[in-house]
C-alpha cells in the first residue's frame, strides 16, 4: 500500500491504496463519491466517465499511481449547483430512465462542447458512440446536448 494525494473537484485528498487500484474505486470505496458508477470495467462502457484535465477518460481504466499531479473531475465537482448547461438540458428533456449511466453520459456531454461547442448531430454520436444506455435514450441524449450547446 502507498499513499497517494489526488486533486479531485479542486479539493486534494490523500489515500493509502494499492498503485494499481483504479481510479473508479478510489471515488466510490475511499472518498465515498458514489455518482461515478461502476458499468463494464473494461472501460466500454462509459458509465465510470470522468475528466482528467477536462478530457473524457474511464476512471475503471485509470491506476491511482498514474494521477499525481492532475486534475480530474466527477459529475459532483462538474458545477456546484448541479446547474451546468448539460446538467440542466438533461432534466429540461427528461433524458434519464433508469437513470445508471446518466453521469457518464453528463460528463462526456460536457466534454464534448467543451472541445466542440456547437456540435452537429454527426458530431455527438461520434463522440457519444463509446457511452452506453441500456434504456436506448440516445435519441433524448442528443436533445439535450444540442439544447445544452445552443444555451452556450
Amino acid at each position: 500500500m502507498k499513499k497517494f494525494t489526488v486533486r479531485i473537484n479542486k479539493k486534494s485528498h490523500t489515500v493509502t491504496v494499492d498503485e494499481n487500484m483504479p481510479l473508479l474505486w478510489v471515488l466510490r470505496d475511499i472518498l465515498d463519491m458514489k455518482g461515478t458508477k461502476y458499468g463494464c470495467g473494461v472501460g466500454s462502457c462509459g458509465a465510470c466517465t470522468v475528466h482528467l484535465n477536462g478530457s473524457a477518460v474511464r476512471s475503471c481504466q485509470l491506476p491511482i499511481s498514474a494521477l499525481a499531479n492532475q486534475d480530474i473531475t466527477t459529475i459532483e465537482g462538474l458545477a456546484e449547483k448541479g446547474d451546468h448547461p448539460v446538467q440542466k438540458a438533461w432534466l429540461d428533456v427528461d433524458v434519464a430512465q433508469c437513470g445508471y449511466c446518466q453521469s457518464g453520459q453528463i460528463m462526456s456531454a460536457a466534454a464534448l462542447l467543451k472541445s466542440t461547442p456547437k456540435p452537429t448531430e454527426e458530431d455527438i454520436e461520434n463522440f457519444m458512440t463509446g457511452n452506453i444506455c441500456r434504456c436506448g435514450t440516445y435519441t433524448r441524449i442528443k436533445k439535450a446536448i444540442l439544447q445544452a450547446a445552443a444555451s452556450k
